[in-house]
């Protein structure tokens, strides 16, 4: 069973999963971030790819792309990176990344890289679903690849229950019609959001991003949803710690978390 599924299955809270894009904030940190991530307890872990247009990220993401991209991360690098993060990493591990630098990469050796390394799922916001169930859902599958899809505020129910359809893994509610970044509460017209989607009996679990940012959101998020991601104040979290970027993650999902 794909570790995605294994988590939902079997879990007793609601997930914790972390984004963090890869070489940021230093080259070769990915790999201990990870880990630093897993011993602290988080349930799953997006990894990001890395993008010099990323249209769905606000500043913080942004910037941390750029830096990124200026200490040489790639797609090539950071399955080199990756390559034996199974030997100790248990958690589920979903890649994140734009369609230009997956398509430059070429579909096939990505997916199939992806399962080498031990990939979970792939979140890619630009492709789109039709093209996705058109082209690569075979090869996806064949790889064991859970493809998740974004819906957000503005999604049909109809769109919706066909993502659930037709994807896997879990669905990434986008909080507010916005880029990502750090937000301070839940506003009502976000709670009538999620109640809409939880109407709609979806087979899949939904976690729900763009905006957790603290114990309060995580809170009142999950009140909505199976759990929730958490990206930019994770990354505001660890910029520039170098040796204390361990202390940093625990930290991090201590005030989250406890």
């Amino acid at each position: 069973m794909n570790r995605i599924d294994t988590l939902f299955k079997q879990r007793t809270r609601p997930v914790l999963s972390v984004y963090f894009t890869a070489g940021h904030p230093e080259a070769h940190t990915s790999v201990d971030i990870i880990r630093n991530l897993q011993n602290s307890g988080v349930d799953m872990i997006e990894v990001g790819i890395p993008f010099s247009d990323p249209l769905a990220d606000g500043p913080t993401i942004q910037r941390s792309s750029e830096i990124a991209l200026k200490n040489g991360m790639n797609l090539p690098a950071l399955f080199s990176e990756l390559k034996d993060i199974r030997k100790d990493v248990t958690l589920p591990l979903v890649m994140m990344g734009y369609l230009n630098p997956i398509l430059q990469y070429g579909m096939e050796k990505f997916a199939q890289d992806c399962k080498a390394t031990g990939i979970d799922g792939v979140i890619i916001p630009d492709l789109p679903l039709d093209e996705y169930t058109g082209k690569y859902k075979s090869l996806f599958e064949a790889n064991g690849l859970h493809f998740i899809c974004l819906i957000t505020p503005e999604t049909s129910d109809a769109r919706i229950l066909e993502i659930d359809r037709q994807t896997g893994g879990f669905i990434y509610m986008v909080a507010a019609s916005s880029t990502t970044g750090a937000k301070s509460n839940i506003t009502g017209t976000q709670q009538a959001y999620f109640a809409r989607v939880n109407g709609l009996k979806l087979q899949h679990p939904r976690l729900i991003g763009f905006g957790i940012s603290n114990k309060e959101t995580y809170e009142a998020a999950t009140q909505y949803a199976d759990g929730v991601i958490i990206g930019s104040a994770f990354i505001k979290a660890v910029e520039g710690k170098g040796k204390e970027l361990k202390e940093a993650v625990g930290e991090f999902v201590k005030q989250i978390r406890n």
